[in-house]
């Protein structure tokens, strides 16, 4: 599959292993979802700090039939981010989640679910971008800061009250969407 492609690079150097990385991780996407029309790849070095080194942000837009699906990864959260390869492999992986989201609902497979749920926040792995909610009945649902609405990860906290809705997962219940539950009812 030949799939269009814009690489722009800003304030950095430009690589030909850069530019080789990134056709392969869009070729292992367009070998799992053949219906990729375009992608147009950023990768932009940020400005130093002084404690911490130079960080990559990476900015994928994809267009699908009927859609777009952007990601884009901030550096600020990640210090791994300092090397370029580990941001462009983030950022991919974001997109192949995203991708296979979208096929999911293309293929008519995404659950309906009718009710909201409540829960608290139980765990936070903020450098790894998810968590785990506790449901009332001690259940534990797992999310992913990209499933956050109107919230961050980076400012929730252990024990904040959520709503959400779930699916089954590969590994089990996993929130398709988390947004702020302030006025619910969660023990």
């Amino acid at each position: 599959m030949t799939t269009p492609l814009q690489i722009t690079v800003r304030d950095m150097p430009r690589s030909q292993a850069l530019d080789e990385t990134i056709r392969k991780k869009l070729d292992k996407l367009g070998r799992f979802y053949g219906q990729i029309t375009s992608c147009r790849v950023l990768v932009e070095a940020v400005s130093r700090h002084q404690r911490q080194g130079q960080r990559y942000q990476v900015r994928i837009d994809i267009t699908v039939p009927g859609d777009e699906i952007v990601i884009t990864r901030d550096p600020a959260r990640d210090s791994a981010h300092e090397d370029v390869y580990v941001a462009i492999r983030d950022a991919f992986d974001s997109a192949r989640r995203q991708l296979q989201d979208f096929a999911r609902r293309e293929r008519g497979e995404v659950k309906i679910h009718d009710s909201v749920h409540h829960a608290r926040v139980s765990q936070l792995f903020p450098a790894q971008g998810y968590g785990f909610l506790r449901t009332p009945d001690n259940r534990d649902v797992y999310f992913h800061e990209n499933c956050l609405r109107d919230l961050e990860l980076d400012r929730l906290d252990v024990g904040t009250a959520v709503i959400y809705a779930e699916e089954e997962g590969l590994e089990g219940p996993q929130a398709i969407w988390v947004a702020n539950g302030k006025h619910s009812a969660v023990d």
